[in-house]
């Protein structure tokens, strides 16, 4: 009787039911989220995952600007066919500094988290001018206005502010951020210490045309680094327990 009156009472009173019920679910938030004050991250560390270069930075910019995100996600699940289309399941450290995150929810087009590498330079430039030129059934549009130079004059500005909330760009490179940026989309170009800075990072004349540095080279560029920074043929469970 004591049950059923104490039932009556909460479900007939408003205020009291409304502040049980925050309080249950203040309780059930807390257990969730006190215990990551503990870790010093929830992102397990993986070898090799380095913040972008100016280059691709810009790059990553344009790729959300034109919304490429609405048509191709990037993240592979950990599902057999993903695995045999796609590679290796995406890692969260992969993604540990995209702000926002690039995982995407449809795929009008193919996953580009492993995209770099599979295609030459040449190859992403004409399909972006042309996509019907190389894939016949291709419902994306054209992108040849992606030749016009590239506006970079504030990319010291954008590292700096990155920086500030925790990507791990030095002095240095914020300091260098112009040069680096010209001397990748230009192997001519004298940007000493540009390896050490960005380990593993491709120089190349990404749209083929050396004069300028464009927006197809900056597209291309962070294209062509997607899913290469991790060795994954050394990558284990307990490899990744140990970073």
């Amino acid at each position: 009787m004591f049950r059923r009156f104490s039932h009556a009472l909460i479900e007939r009173n408003v205020l009291l039911l409304a502040a049980l019920t925050l309080v249950t679910v203040s309780i059930g938030g807390l257990v969730q989220i006190i215990p990551l004050f503990a870790v010093e991250t929830t992102i397990e560390r993986v070898s090799g995952i380095r913040p972008y270069t100016p280059l691709e930075l810009m790059g990553r910019n344009i790729y959300i600007r034109e919304g490429c995100y609405a048509c191709h996600s990037q993240m592979v699940r950990p599902f057999r066919d993903e695995h045999e289309r796609y590679g290796h399941y995406s890692l969260a450290a992969e993604s540990m500094y995209d702000r926002p995150f690039q995982w995407g929810s449809k795929r009008t087009g193919p996953d580009l988290a492993r995209i770099g590498g599979r295609y030459s330079d040449e190859w992403h430039a004409q399909h972006f001018r042309d996509p019907r030129a190389l894939v016949p059934g291709s419902v994306m549009p054209p992108y040849g206005f992606l030749d016009r130079p590239l506006r970079f004059h504030d990319i010291e500005q954008h590292l700096r502010t990155l920086a500030r909330i925790g990507d791990p760009y030095t002095p240095e490179m914020i300091a260098n951020a112009r040069r680096d940026l010209i001397a990748q989309a230009d192997p001519e170009a004298d940007s000493p210490g540009f390896e050490q800075r960005y380990p593993r990072a491709r120089r190349a004349v990404f749209d083929g045309n050396p004069r300028v540095v464009t927006e197809m080279d900056a597209l291309i560029a962070y294209l062509q680094m997607l899913g290469t920074l991790v060795d994954f043929t050394t990558l284990t469970p307990d490899s990744l327990r140990q970073q």
